[in-house]
């Protein structure tokens, strides 16, 4: 279960040294044909690293052939220089393919980096493992390759969605940083399905929009976040558009859902539903506010349903963004109505927040649009793990 489920795909993980931990750090996924459609969603954040700015590069033409990922650095405010190392990474990827005889161009070879920003890459260590990585590839290899792109994850993240007689499999790491456009993570989608660039890069920007981007940890967007989607076309199978983006959809949720699962010190995983919106994109805004407010997080921690504090995020977005009446907003949690018109309606003591999952539904009365936005609590564990991050 993970990105060489479909046919036509090789990957691999390996230790090179670059995590202090000693723990697999190189991960390659190898595209095997006969088809090399690729298609990519990367962050939004102006600050970008440098293994973005080449893989924008080279995924511009809708073909890849290989991607190579290390964690223990995120090769990110590193200036010229840190370009020339991705360069390089993926100049190697292509000499050691082709020594195991498959030939690649440097422009068919995207490279993603996760880890510590601001600090060089250890060129030698990093490029000995891309010969490892070369080495290790096989068909099993797909669990490996999620090891190894870990960082604070506590768990490797891993997917498939089967449709016969093709499939699509994934793997993905994150555990913090986790905010729309992208999140913190990077994100290695394969299929054996035949898809053209123009489809699959529909379909991929449509499962982001409505998963990847509908997860909200803490509401810090990272400089290294992609989404990459791999086609090999071998299932030699051309699938109805709209089954294809039903499962593309359904690998894209079940990884999202895995991020907010494994973020960095939660105890809840908290979904906000905004419903009787007057678009989407308000019922969006209006749950983002509400994940993004600290103090709606930190009463979840204490298992305190304090509905007041999700009203005073909901009133934060301008009206021009999200049109409602305040005084007619209803508030669900844990299916207990604690809200009702902007009053106190049933007793929030009824309100049972020990289980993991929390629900929290918000009704603006004001159309009939609704988004589902998933974030978590804020804990200690959080502020200890990031307090110390760099040292």
């Amino acid at each position: 279960m993970s990105v060489t489920t479909p046919v036509g795909f090789l990957a691999s993980g390996v230790a090179a040294g670059l995590r202090k931990s000693g723990k697999p750090d190189v991960a390659l996924v190898y595209n095997e044909g006969p088809l090399h459609v690729a298609a990519a969603v990367f962050t939004s954040n102006r600050v970008i690293a440098a293994p973005i700015l080449w893989t924008r590069q080279t995924a511009a033409d809708g073909r890849l052939d290989a991607v190579i990922i290390n964690s223990g650095g995120a090769n990110a405010c590193t200036g010229l220089d840190g370009f020339d190392d991705s360069q390089t990474t993926a100049e190697r990827v292509v000499e050691a393919l082709k020594k195991s005889g498959r030939e690649v161009a440097e422009t068919d070879v995207a490279v993603c980096s996760t880890g510590l920003i601001g600090v060089r890459l250890d060129m030698k260590r990093l490029l000995k493992g891309v010969d490892d990585a070369v080495h290790a590839l096989s068909q099993a290899g797909g669990s490996d390759a999620a090891k190894a792109i870990m960082t604070t994850d506590k768990v490797p993240k891993c997917v498939a969605v089967r449709r016969e007689p093709w499939s699509i499999g994934g793997i993905a790491k994150g555990a913090g940083m986790l905010a729309p456009g992208l999140a913190t993570m990077i994100v290695i989608l394969t299929t054996d399905a035949v898809l053209d660039e123009r489809r699959a890069k529909g379909a991929l920007e449509e499962a982001v929009r409505g998963t990847f981007n509908r997860i909200d940890s803490d509401g810090c967007m990272s400089t290294n976040d992609i989404v990459l989607l791999m086609a090999s076309g071998a299932s030699g199978v051309t699938p109805d558009p709209d089954e294809f983006e039903d499962a593309l959809d359904a690998a894209c949720a079940s990884l999202a859902r895995a991020l907010v699962a494994d973020a960095e010190g939660a105890s809840h995983d908290i979904a906000i539903t905004v419903q009787g919106a007057t678009t989407e994109e308000a019922a969006e805004a209006v749950a983002r506010a509400i994940s993004r407010s600290s103090l709606f997080k930190a009463a979840i921690f204490g298992n305190d349903p304090n509905w007041g504090r999700i009203l005073a995020a909901a009133g934060t977005v301008p009206v021009d963004v999200a049109p409602f009446d305040p005084l007619l907003l209803d508030v669900w949690i844990n299916g207990v109505q604690v809200c009702r018109a902007q009053a106190a309606h049933e007793d929030r003591s009824l309100v049972d927040l020990k289980p993991r999952e929390v629900s929290v539904v918000v009704d603006l009365h004001a159309g009939e649009a609704s988004a589902t936005l998933w974030t978590n609590d804020l804990t200690h564990d959080y502020v200890e793990e990031n307090s110390a991050y760099s040292t």
